[in-house]
């Protein structure tokens, strides 16, 4: 294989050998060799299987020029480029856990990579039957298991002064009496209800306690729920410093709400600022909570916030399998999951090529396996706006191929994958592109994104925990005139959580092969733009309005967007490479939740 250009970087060979570095850890599996060159447009790798020698270092070599290839060389090459989760640990330690806590408990012994073992068809065949199915017929549940639920105490704190003569003896509010304190409480328990039913999100209210002082938060009720808690919403009404100080500690995420209107005023609506924001200094001086975090009267603001918060309970420690392992778009091997293993606790399972091919050959022995696909297929070429323009055999396989990766999800305990060298090393064992097989498991509910790039699966994962929504890995184009090109192989069509969107069923672009979906996305759909840095310290957000749905010699789901920002002014500020897109305005709520985990938020 021939390679052009004269930058070239010297990296360790061995993918193992490399990660070790960082804290993987190889069980079960051996990882062969690869060598990289450019796709013909962008500085795309493309992996080539090399002779490997377990415990040997090689070489791999990175070019910055373009590299012509041909259909031969692409189907022995995983590919970085336009090819073809979290789930969140359920055990009970985890669920006990505070946020703040949970981020800095876990050391970096916890962390690194985790092969998955011993995987047969036999094993794992039980698993993935009927699990594609309703969604064949335009269900709008999901398949994949749901997110699980905020939970949050709601607390009341209030004061019950008593008269003296002469002097100052209460402060501003309308909550002075234990009668005014149990009708405010009624009034609380209500709204909540209506919450609830407002919420599009998995939320649980716990029992609204009542607090006048620090000890109050000891009952027994009040402390268990305290400890299982997510979030604290503190209604405050009054009481003092030392509660809200109390209540900081739990390191929980704390929402204040304050009355003006829209029940009786509350003392807290006049000194949440000054007294305890910024404690009688001109900056803000509480760790943990900002002006964010307080909201007067709406009960919209509240929800949206809750929504946030439940997102980033369900992403943080995601559990993802990696198919060919973790890796980073044009980022040096192992850095960048470790970042995001630090930052966002993923659980980061492999499986080896190899292990998948054998998986596969397996199913496709399996005639009952065989058959199932067969039908899915025929269910799914059968959906209203579905039409077929590749050969039939290719979204067979696609279906055999999701089956494989549910089962394996299934194995690991986890709704998100991610396969890596999917541009080409995919092809020769599935004999498909896995570019339908990711779009099926997104419309199913699963978390599922091509390239394996951990620079923008958290964003992917974050935006879909919060919407409730599929959501679009994407290459971004130039920004120009207002405008940007959006496009990838692998869009879901259930972009709004319920309805299938019309799709052509085209090869994948590259490599003129396999399965994949050109999705017909709604135009004037107002759209949410999230772009990652690599060094996960930077996203910038960017509304955005589909404008139309385009058919360019270029990865088949396509989408021109409009935006109102600058156009100069976005290519100057955009970081990273791949965007993730999805139906909504959800941009204040990701800007919230990445607060918690130390990642600056630029909306344009």
């Amino acid at each position: 294989m021939a390679y052009q250009g004269s930058n070239r970087l010297r990296i360790t060979s061995s993918f193992w050998l490399a990660a070790s570095s960082f804290g993987y850890i190889q069980l079960g599996f051996e990882q062969k060799n690869r060598k990289y060159r450019l796709c013909p447009h962008f500085s795309f790798l493309i992996f080539g299987e090399q002779n490997y020698k377990k415990g040997q270092e090689g070489e791999m070599s990175k070019s910055h020029s373009h590299d012509n290839y041909d259909n031969r060389d692409a189907a022995m090459s995983g590919h970085h480029c336009c090819c073809p989760d979290g789930c969140s640990d359920k055990s009970s330690a985890k669920a006990t856990l505070s946020r703040r806590n949970f981020l800095k408990g876990i050391g970096a012994s916890t962390l690194g990579t985790v092969a998955l073992g011993n995987l047969s068809w036999a094993g794992l065949s039980s698993a993935a039957p009927g699990q594609v199915q309703a969604q064949m017929a335009g269900a709008a549940a999901a398949i994949a298991e749901p997110r699980l639920p905020l939970k949050v105490k709601p607390i009341l704190t209030y004061s019950t002064p008593t008269r003296a003569r002469q002097t100052s003896w209460r402060s501003w509010g309308g909550i002075q009496t234990q009668r005014d304190a149990e009708e405010e409480i009624t009034r609380i328990k209500n709204e909540l209800a209506e919450l609830k039913k407002k919420a599009d999100f998995p939320v649980e209210f716990l029992p609204v306690a009542a607090v006048r002082q620090p000890s109050d938060l000891s009952a027994v009720g009040t402390s268990s729920d305290l400890s299982s808690a997510d979030a604290i919403m503190v209604y405050a009404a009054g009481a003092w410093l030392d509660v809200f100080n109390q209540l900081q500690k739990t390191g929980k995420d704390l929402i204040f709400f304050c009355r003006h209107r829209s029940g009786p005023v509350y003392l807290w609506y006049e000194i949440i600022s000054p007294r305890f924001l910024r404690q009688h200094t001109d900056r803000l001086a509480v760790g943990g909570v900002s002006e964010e975090d307080v909201v007067i009267d709406s009960q919209e603001e509240l929800l949206w916030r809750l929504r946030s918060l439940a997102g980033l309970r369900n992403t943080l420690g995601t559990r993802i399998i990696a198919i060919g392992g973790p890796d980073a778009w044009s980022q040096p091997a192992g850095v960048v999951p470790k970042l995001v293993e630090e930052k966002w606790k993923f659980d980061i399972k492999t499986v080896s090529y190899d292990e998948l091919g054998r998986l596969i050959k397996e199913a496709r022995r399996h005639p009952e396996t065989v058959q199932r696909a067969s039908r899915a297929a025929a269910d799914y070429l059968k959906i209203p706006g579905t039409r077929l323009e590749t050969e039939r055999s290719f979204v067979e396989n696609a279906f055999i191929l999701e089956e494989v990766f549910i089962a394996l999800m299934k194995k690991a305990g986890c709704r998100a994958i991610t396969i890596n060298g999917c541009m080409g090393t995919i092809m020769p064992l599935a004999e498909t592109t896995a570019c339908l097989t990711l779009s099926l498991l997104n419309d199913a509910g699963y978390l599922a994104f091509c390239e394996s790039d951990f620079v923008v699966i958290p964003a992917g994962v974050l935006l879909a925990n919060i919407s409730g929504k599929p959501v679009f890995l994407n290459d971004p184009t130039y920004p120009h005139e207002g405008i940007i090109t959006l496009a990838h192989c692998t869009a879901p069509r259930r972009m709004d959580g319920k309805n299938l969107e019309p799709a052509r069923i085209l090869t994948h672009f590259e490599s003129d092969y396999g399965a994949a979906p050109k999705v017909e996305m709604s135009k004037v759909q107002v759209l949410s733009n999230i772009i990652p840095d690599f060094a996960a310290e930077r996203w910038v957000g960017l509304h955005g309005r589909i404008e139309e749905s385009p058919f360019l010699p270029i990865c088949r789901s396509q989408i021109e967007v409009s935006f109102t920002a600058d156009s100069q002014l976005l290519a100057n500020q955009m970081p990273g490479f791949h965007w993730m897109t999805g139906y909504g305005d959800y941009l204040r709520e990701v800007g919230y939740a990445l607060r918690r985990v130390g990642i600056d938020w630029q909306l344009l």
